[in-house]
């Protein structure tokens, strides 16, 4: 059956709506790569984040101001189809390659940022005149701005839950980049009266390339972790919550999670001997422990080493991270299988969450936290959290966190101390917590701190220490209690919900070192 007249263009108005929708996908998950992959490389997720939306966002406010230079709507629209899907499909493989060869990333980062901002601001304006000039029926510039708004708002939903868990951000970069160029080459057949043959070309050489590198882009992701990673990469994997990353060099094992290292099997024991047993071995009673982070099973590893352990409560926000190992045949012997000791209950929760929502006690508390350097992790480290910790505390019970590096991150250390030092103390009301600050040697973090904070000041004396040990002994108990003038106790704010004053000590402790 024949079309008639008005079908054509009927078909097009339509076509250019939910290539509206379309695009507005592939934008906003340009943004959220560019946002992921700055706070992998770059740190500070919060500073990142909001670099990343006001470059974007002022950058398409440039690309829309351009568009009224453009003398042809649609073969403007379609350039800018072929661009984007060049420079946003390359997005991500760029940076990664940029970061592992030459260690910098900053600026084609925001060079392409630029460039995907000022091309997506292009877009909107550019189908609206195309809209005109097709004479689409009743057309309302505002029904093209709800279609955009809606495909913003699926971008935002899918990226943590879909794109990210299946692709990656490597296949991510690259699938989009193909979205942009399959809306360039159906835009080019339905408007073929206005299409050139050097569009053609350009398009089917883009379209080659970017097929080409996402059926490669398994391999493009192994090359480049050959470069990021001193070791054999053995499992790689994305998660709504991070990037998790296991690398091995004969025995040895480390795990990354977005790229920054968690453990070492060559020392990762004086870094859970010291988190684990000061506060186990000085505790009246240990029945009952709540361990919040520590997914990787290690730090329940040496829970579990006293018998009188009744149960172990352990709390990690991402379950692949426990699954892993729990179940991997090459991770759970690392943490001598805790995670399938009967005796252990793992709970996949916001450690804030299960804090506020638990009525449970505990007689010892261990937080092995990442290191406070976005705003979701501070907030785990201030006033606020420890005062619904206590809530959960035994009445002789003890906590004891990691607190960082006393030497890379002085003041952020001495922040986490002074904040456990005026969390309200139920049992003394008017005064804080009593705390202990220590700090330990382990080679793959540099000097390490730690706290351990209680109702009552602990009395002066060697914890119980179990048999078996690889570092911790009473005398590198009474060593670790002492610092030296570069690390010793400073002026510092408390850090609370409303003034995250220890995100500021470590970034700019950890920027002075190492930036």
């Amino acid at each position: 059956m024949s079309l008639t007249p008005a079908a054509p263009a009927r078909l097009r108005e339509v076509w250019l709506l939910f290539a509206t929708f379309l695009i507005a996908v592939a934008g906003l998950i340009y943004e959220l790569i560019a946002a992921t992959v700055s706070s992998y490389l770059l740190g500070d997720s919060v500073r990142q984040f909001s670099l990343v939306i006001g470059v974007f966002l002022s950058s398409m406010g440039l690309g829309a101001w351009l568009s009224r230079y453009v003398d042809r709507a649609m073969p403007g629209f379609i350039w800018a189809q072929l661009a984007l899907g060049v420079v946003g499909g390359f997005m991500a493989p760029v940076l990664f390659f940029t970061y592992a060869w030459l260690g910098e990333v900053a600026l084609p980062l925001y060079g392409m940022l630029i460039a995907v901002g000022v091309l997506s601001g292009m877009e909107i304006p550019l189908i609206a005149r195309v809209l005109k000039e097709i004479g689409a029926p009743e057309f309302r510039f505002e029904n093209v701005l709800t279609v955009d708004y809606v495909g913003a708002l699926v971008a935002s939903l899918a990226f943590p839950l879909l794109i990210i868990p299946h692709l990656g951000l490597m296949s991510a970069s690259l699938v989009f980049g193909c979205l942009n160029l399959a809306v360039a080459g159906l835009s080019l057949w339905l408007f073929r009266a206005q299409a050139s043959m050097v569009q053609w070309g350009v398009w089917a050489v883009a379209i080659a390339l970017s097929l080409g590198a996402l059926i490669q882009s398994e391999r493009l992701v192994s090359i480049t972790q050959v470069q990021l990673f001193e070791d054999d990469v053995v499992l790689s994997e994305a998660t709504p919550y991070q990037q998790i990353t296991v690398t091995r060099f004969r025995d040895r094992v480390r795990l990354f999670l977005d790229f920054s290292i968690q453990f070492d099997t060559m020392d990762e024991y004086r870094y859970h001997e010291a988190l684990v047993h000061p506060a186990m071995g000085l505790a009246p009673r240990r029945s009952e422990v709540l361990i919040l982070g520590g997914g990787d099973g290690m730090a329940a590893r040496e829970v579990l080493r006293y018998r009188d352990v009744a149960r172990v409560t352990l709390v990690d926000l991402d379950p692949r991270v426990t699954t892993l190992f729990r179940d991997h045949p090459d991770l759970a012997p690392l943490n001598a299988r805790a995670l399938s000791d009967p005796r252990v209950q793992i709970v996949n929760q916001d450690a804030w969450a299960f804090v506020e929502e638990s009525s449970a006690s505990f007689d010892v508390i261990l937080i092995d936290l990442p290191d406070p350097k976005t705003l979701a992790l501070s907030k785990l480290y201030s006033r606020e959290f420890y005062h619904l910790l206590v809530e959960r505390l035994a009445a002789n019970g003890l906590v004891a966190t990691q607190s960082g590096s006393p030497l890379f991150a002085r003041e952020a250390f001495w922040s986490v101390v002074s904040t456990l030092e005026a969390t309200r103390n139920p049992l003394a009301p008017g005064e804080g917590l009593a705390v202990l600050p220590y700090h330990v040697h382990v080679p793959s973090f540099g000097e390490w701190g730690f706290a351990l904070a209680s109702f009552a000041p602990l009395a002066s004396r060697a914890p119980d220490l179990p048999e078996g040990l690889r570092y911790l002994t009473p005398v590198t108990w009474a060593g670790a209690q002492g610092f030296a003038p570069d690390t010793g106790r400073v002026e510092v704010e408390v850090n609370t919900i409303q003034s995250h004053a220890l995100l500021g000590y470590y970034l700019a402790g950890w920027d002075a070192w190492f930036r």
